[in-house]
């Protein structure tokens, strides 16, 4: 490719997404990467199935389970409130390779080696199937996952945590998951129709009492074994290899954009997996990218809105998460003295996770959009819960449609003379108007 095309580095959800996005909008790009070395499974939602199928992706489709309940053991509770479909992340992984080949999208199967800045770019050095090679690039996308180098910029980082992975092979039967909470941390649990299981202990790496590396199985199997939710996952079982180590601490890079470079899915903020958001919020990271690489290739006067615009979504959505794992870690009120507990019921702040939003907390601001493929800016709706803003609802602009209707009575407009406003103002139909006009009450912009 030519040495100003852009090369997106990791081949997961993130990488993988940006790539379409980019090709779609017709951009030269290459992606280099390869699946992860490790089996693991994940639980993912209906909405990342239809965020998966909305970008074109067929084969990475086929690694999902269908929907099986997920159980949960937390503070001594029992419960089935949600669903989820398992994924083999090594085969998902390599579906994603495929379809993105299969859509179009050059792809270089291989690890990158060393990275280089170079005039004009970067350099990168590829360890491939085929030998070393090397490439430029105008433009980088770092999408390698939590693996990602940091490049020395600050990060903040959640309470150290460490996930204990073991696999386990057993006879074959239903798929499902389980998360139980322990004194020193959680337990999850997966099995799959074809009887392979995945179990995951989660601890704090300040307080654990973990043993040498080479005792680790028998001590996850032993931890598994003692647990009366875990016998359905362990019943003639046996663990398969040594467990896998990964850190599982929540941290956000405070630099993920520069003039000719960005960051997306985890290499840019990793979220705690209790959350059991991962391949959610890589996507969410990734799927308005495009948008800002093209406006920081393309559209130079706006390269400090496309940056900000990024910076602040990643941030935004770190910070959900936190709070989203703070509140569910909360939950669990049976040994608040616990060091694992303790850490964690309190962070990252006391803010709650949807603050509360009156009429006189509501405002009309300049802000960072997506539009045509660019960032551009727009006057949105700012409140303490959209803190980004809110510029469309079902294709309209809001912003221009609430200062209207503050100027010509504000809350104490009567409904009637609101949809008569809307309607005569921006050509809204009465039922279009009145939908919206309940809206923006239902949300407390307007009494």
């Amino acid at each position: 490719m030519a040495a100003d095309g852009i090369v997106i580095l990791g081949a997961g959800p993130a990488g993988a997404a940006v790539a379409i996005g980019l090709a779609r909008m017709g951009e030269p790009v290459v992606l280099v990467g390869e699946p992860r070395r490790f089996a693991a499974v994940e639980g993912v939602s209906a909405r990342v199935i239809d965020a998966l199928r909305g970008l074109g992706l067929q084969r990475a489709l086929t690694a999902f389970a269908p929907p099986s309940p997920r159980r949960a053991v937390w503070n001594g509770t029992y419960t089935e409130a949600n669903v989820e479909s398992l994924v083999d992340r090594q085969r998902f992984d390599q579906g994603l390779l495929e379809d993105l080949e299969r859509l179009g999208v050059p792809v270089v199967r291989g690890r990158v080696t060393a990275l280089h800045p170079a005039p004009g770019g970067h350099e990168l050095e590829i360890d491939t199937d085929a030998g070393p090679r090397r490439m430029a690039a105008g433009f980088l996308v770092e999408a390698r996952g939590r693996a990602a180098p940091g490049g020395g910029a600050p990060r903040v980082r959640g309470v150290e945590t460490v996930s204990l992975l073991q696999y386990w092979q057993g006879p074959a039967g239903e798929a499902g998951s389980a998360v139980l909470s322990v004194e020193d941390g959680w337990m999850w649990m997966a099995a799959l129709a074809d009887g392979r299981r995945y179990l995951q202990l989660t601890v704090d790496v300040a307080s654990a009492d973990l043993p040498p590396k080479r005792a680790l199985g028998d001590y996850c199997s032993a931890r598994f074994h003692a647990v009366e939710a875990a016998a359905p996952f362990v019943r003639d079982a046996q663990p398969v290899g040594e467990p896998h180590a990964r850190t599982s601490t929540a941290v956000l890079n405070e630099s993920v954009a520069g003039d000719d470079w960005i960051r997306v899915g985890d290499a840019a903020m990793a979220v705690d997996p209790l959350s059991g958001n991962g391949i959610f919020q890589a996507l969410s990271s990734a799927l308005q990218a495009p948008a800002v690489v093209a406006t920081l290739r393309h559209d130079r006067g706006r390269t400090a809105l496309a940056q900000h615009f990024h910076t602040r979504r990643i941030e935004h959505l770190f910070h959900r998460f936190a709070r989203i794992g703070r509140d569910f870690y909360a939950q669990e009120a049976r040994w608040p003295q616990a060091p694992f507990w303790a850490a964690r019921r309190g962070w990252p702040d006391a803010l709650p996770l949807h603050a509360k939003v009156r009429p006189e907390t509501v405002r009309v601001a300049r802000g960072p959009v997506v539009c045509a493929g660019r960032i551009v800016e727009q006057d949105v709706v700012v409140t303490p819960d959209q803190p980004l803003g809110v510029w469309h609802l079902d294709g309209l602009a809001v912003a221009p449609m609430l200062a209207a209707l503050r100027r010509e009575g504000g809350d104490a407009l009567e409904k009637a003379a609101g949809e008569a406003l809307l309607c005569a103002r921006f050509g809204l139909e009465r039922a279009r108007a009145a939908a919206l006009l309940a809206w923006m009450r239902a949300q407390n912009w307007l009494d």
